[in-house]
């Protein structure tokens, strides 16, 4: 995997989750795992979609950056099986680049938010920031950081897929540039007759992976109670007044030691 990312290119980028064709066969998970060079840990992967998915972090760990997730929901009354691949979205204005001081997030222009361990301090507020909890930290690690889906940053940058849209066998991938892929999703929407509702379009501002359903995304666990702001919009009034009151409280506290100490004799 190479570490250079292609700077010239200004497309922004995005993927296309087709639920409905989805049939779980996790192929991208292991493309995942091969291209970013992750661990793999047999007893984890035991686990079943459908044991995944009933966990609060949806099979998201700090060494699994992707996971397929089984669900049961109804269609016209009857139980039907739905598998949904779940990984950070890649916000369009990320909460988590926004709570970074120490700027070890970043947003590249064609899409990927990427994170860099050797600016990390470890403070977590991006973990706290992420409107969809997709962000793990490296618990059992003496020099932790926090993991997350890169989004194949160097391969995206270059205009070349993620390396799970590359192997999906049915199609439900579809990686492009963001705007093509909203025309396309819509499209899909009417031929298809799914659900009128792409996931990602606007939630927090939008984001780079995009959904479409046939079923209501409420029964595929989706955070749908989530602003369609960005995020870092509700706190950017109060990050402007961090210089002043910092030089205020500064000198509060200057006055005060100034007060308290006016009477007292000084040392010979």
């Amino acid at each position: 995997m190479s570490s250079a990312v292609n700077t010239e290119n200004t497309k922004n980028y995005g993927v296309l989750v087709d639920i409905p064709k989805c049939i779980g066969c996790e192929s991208c998970s292991v493309a995942c795992k091969l291209w970013n060079e992750l661990k793999w840990d047999p007893n984890r992967k035991a686990k079943t979609a459908k044991d995944r998915a009933a966990e609060p972090n949806k099979g998201l760990w700090a060494d699994e950056w992707t996971a397929i997730n089984l669900y049961e929901p109804k269609k016209a009354g009857e139980p039907v099986f739905r598998f949904v691949k779940t990984q950070c979205f890649h916000c369009l204005d990320p909460a988590c680049v926004s709570a970074c001081f120490s700027k070890a997030f970043q947003k590249l222009p064609q899409g990927p938010v990427i994170y860099d361990q050797s600016l990390c301090v470890g403070c977590r507020y991006c973990m706290l920031a992420c409107p969809f909890d997709v962000l793990k930290y490296e618990w059992e690690k003496a020099i932790p950081g926090v993991r997350k889906c890169q989004m194949c940053a160097t391969r995206v940058a270059s205009g070349t897929p993620p390396a799970c849209e590359s192997v999906c066998p049915t199609g439900a991938l579809t990686f492009g540039q963001r705007e093509e892929l909203l025309a396309e999703a819509k499209k899909r929407i009417k031929d298809n007759g799914y659900i009128d509702h792409i996931f990602g379009e606007k939630e927090v501002g939008g984001t780079q992976w995009l959904y479409i359903s046939d079923v209501p995304f409420e029964e595929l666990r989706f955070r749908t109670d989530v602003t369609t702001r960005p995020m870092p919009s509700y706190s950017k009034g109060y990050m402007k007044l961090t210089p002043i009151v910092g030089v205020s409280w500064a000198a509060i506290l200057a006055g005060l030691y100034v007060y308290n100490n006016k009477d007292k004799e000084p040392l010979e």
